[in-house]
């Protein structure tokens, strides 16, 4: 593993402003669609290929459930704008209660789930999580959104997890993006969860800005480079890779709470998506770990680690 120093701070386009938005919320209808085409691109050939195959299965049925699902309840206007004025996200976690749509969102999930290639193991948990009391689920959704998952029943959430993955982009997707505010630092100012990585951007009137990406509704919003984007703090930011292998992901470390979360150079490799490109370089966490850093994102796909 290699320090890779202070990062280059690319040019904006000559005669370009860089005006980057607070925040880009999530389009459904695409987000899961291009993600599978990431995961099918990066697994041949990878020793977690059988791995970001299931995944790209998954995506794929992320997309195809969404056709014709029942409209998400979405916060009342007077509530979101109360949350806006105590700077607090409009979805609250801790008071989150299920409801029709995405009780019908994992039921489609688990059917469709069905037909993916999966371990034994996995069908097992699948199976399981299809026969569970209403509960049992409600339990679940409640250790995902609290990031709080067993370890005795990864399998299972997995399936949770990406239910609610669409469940909560459709809820953000609604939502007014020029109304939300910062809550807190690298917490998603939709839903106040973490990020599951950091990409810096190539968009027009953005380019070589950063945003957090939210690993629960999919928002993504605009954070300074060089800061931590656990503690906030801009001292003792280093940036990690592994030796001898090109890549546009690196860890950004932080030396005062000793964290990481990587960090996508999209501008550089416009196919990086943020949920794929983590789980594909797994490797620099194992490494980034074994000096003493610990993980500061989320993602249901990597839990364990």
């Amino acid at each position: 593993m290699s320090n890779a120093g202070a990062p280059r701070h690319d040019p904006v386009p000559i005669g370009a402003v860089a005006k980057p938005p607070f925040a880009r919320l999530p389009d459904p209808t695409s987000l899961f669609a291009v993600r599978a085409e990431r995961l099918r691109a990066l697994a041949p050939s990878h020793q977690l290929g059988p791995y970001l195959t299931f995944l790209a299965s998954l995506a794929d049925a992320q997309h195809r459930i969404q056709d014709r699902l029942p409209e998400p309840d979405v916060p009342p206007l007077d509530a979101r704008e109360r949350a806006r004025q105590f700077d607090m996200p409009p979805l609250d976690r801790a008071r989150f209660v299920t409801e029709p749509a995405l009780e019908t969102t994992l039921d489609r999930l688990f059917d469709q789930a069905v037909a993916i290639d999966m371990p034994e193991a996995a069908r097992g948990a699948l199976d399981a999580i299809r026969r569970a009391s209403p509960s049992t689920r409600d339990d679940m959704v409640r250790a995902v959104l609290a990031n709080a998952i067993p370890m005795e029943s990864l399998a299972s959430h997995v399936f949770v997890a990406a239910a609610m993955q669409v469940h909560f982009a459709r809820v953000a997707a609604r939502l007014d993006a020029e109304r939300l505010v910062p809550v807190g630092d690298a917490l998603c100012p939709v839903c106040g969860g973490p990020p599951v990585s950091s990409v810096v951007v190539g968009w027009q009137s953005a380019a070589n800005t950063r945003f957090c990406v939210c690993a629960l509704c999919e928002t993504w919003w605009h954070y300074v480079r060089i800061r931590c984007t656990v503690c906030g703090t801009t001292k003792g930011i280093g940036y990690k890779e592994i030796d001898g292998v090109p890549s546009n992901v690196q860890a950004e470390t932080c030396e005062e709470c000793h964290s990481y979360v990587k960090i996508l150079h999209q501008h550089k490799e416009p196919s990086l998506e943020p949920v794929a490109d983590d789980v594909a370089t797994l490797g620099l966490d194992l490494l980034v770990r074994e000096a003493g850093y610990r993980r500061g994102a989320f993602n249901p796909y990597l839990l364990g680690y």
